[in-house]
């Protein structure tokens, strides 16, 4: 089936009572491997391309820099790796940008056959953010493109996105900013945090979902709302890069128990990054471990980047080197499909864990397919 825009996924999940994971990928091999492990367990998927990681996959190693056409390019090449494994997929596949920064981000990933766009205004001033948002929606919502908004500020690093300490949602707010823009999806500050330190036994305060969620319900506004900042930080996989040689200091996720019990306080889709990134590095560490000849491979440049950078558990800090195998899945021997093999297992670990224990599996059949044409029509005939 072709790709699905983002309202009709989550409105399965908030039907039925369970959270659908969001996933980011950064390379051709991660959305192969993502799309593959949600048909293995027939749930629909959500796959994420953060804002910063279509410069990345437009061939910028220093993607905090990149450009807009770095993103027009790189959207592209994330748009077409999604649609070829995902398009005549039997579970729903949507592709989400992650942290849009402006409009000519969000333009860039709808170009670029994304079906849902996130724009974070949350560090704006309340009207500018509502402004920004309804001016995204306005655009996309005529493509048939859902869109997500946030409200409240969650303290962490992730790409461009760092804050020094949290602002939780107001649930009064909450309905002001859904009912002024239209979003289909909302992401709240409810106690997570972005990066892989998050600090230990972190407690999510369930009474701002559920106050929210009772303030839409009671103003009959339809918006899902969205967990960012929820890696789970496995820590045996921390444990195992460091045996390896890397130097992972103090990293800790949401508890995964905390995450389970918001979901029925309201929480519907679930961001997670920190753990695909922990598993791919600890992948391609017990690779060189395992097989030390491919130092001396074409893989060189990766080995010498995971080497020299051992406090990194982002893949993308090591995988330049190997930048067409990265933007288009091209494999030039193999050894690089040895790297291949590691990424995709390393990437169906964390995610397929995830699928099971937020309760997406066996749930496609329960969404309700809409084409990106059939939800502009929609969107038109709700005026919004």
């Amino acid at each position: 089936m072709p790709l699905v825009p983002l309202k009709p996924v989550l409105d399965a999940a908030r039907r039925h009572g369970y959270a659908q994971g969001a996933f980011n990928v950064n390379a051709v091999c991660q959305a192969k491997a993502a799309i593959e492990v949600h048909e293995m367990f027939r749930s629909p998927a959500i796959l994420q391309g953060a804002d910063l990681a279509n410069a990345f996959m437009g061939g910028r190693a220093d993607f905090a820099n990149g450009t807009v056409e770095d993103k027009i390019r790189g959207a592209k090449n994330i748009g077409d790796a999604v649609k070829l494994y995902g398009e005549h997929s039997p579970v729903p596949v949507v592709l989400h940008l992650d942290h849009g920064r402006d409009m000519e981000s969000v333009k860039a990933a709808i170009a670029g056959g994304y079906t849902s766009v996130m724009i974070d205004g949350s560090s704006l001033p309340f009207e500018e953010n509502k402004e920004l948002t309804r001016e995204v929606v306005k655009y996309a919502h005529a493509r048939g493109v859902s869109v997500e908004g946030e409200l409240g500020v969650l303290a962490g690093v992730e790409d461009h996105v760092f804050a020094a300490s949290s602002t939780y949602t107001n649930p009064l707010s909450a309905v002001e900013f859904v009912r002024d823009t239209g979003v289909d999806a909302l992401a709240i500050s409810y106690g997570t945090m972005h990066g892989a330190s998050k600090g230990k036994n972190v407690k999510l305060r369930r009474e701002i979902p559920i106050a929210i969620r009772e303030c839409l319900a009671h103003e009959d506004l339809d918006c899902a709302l969205v967990s960012h900042g929820s890696s789970t930080v496995p820590q045996y996989i921390v444990r195992e890069i460091n045996e390896l040689g890397g130097q992972i200091g103090e990293a800790h996720g949401i508890p995964v128990a905390e995450l389970l019990e918001a979901i029925p306080a309201g929480i519907n889709k679930i961001n997670v990054d920190t753990d695909i990134r922990l598993a791919v590095t600890r992948n391609m560490r017990e690779l060189f471990e395992r097989e030390p000849e491919l130092k001396e491979s074409s893989l060189a440049g990766v080995w010498q980047l995971l080497d020299e950078k051992r406090e990194q558990f982002d893949p993308r800090a090591f995988l330049p080197p190997v930048y067409d195998l990265v933007m288009y899945g091209t494999v030039a021997d193999e050894a690089q499909e040895k790297l291949v093999a590691a990424i995709e297992a390393g990437v169906k670990e964390a995610v397929g864990t995830l699928i099971v224990q937020f309760g997406s599996y066996g749930k496609a059949p329960l969404v309700e397919i809409a084409t990106l044409d059939e939800m502009a029509e929609r969107y038109a005939k709700e005026g919004r």
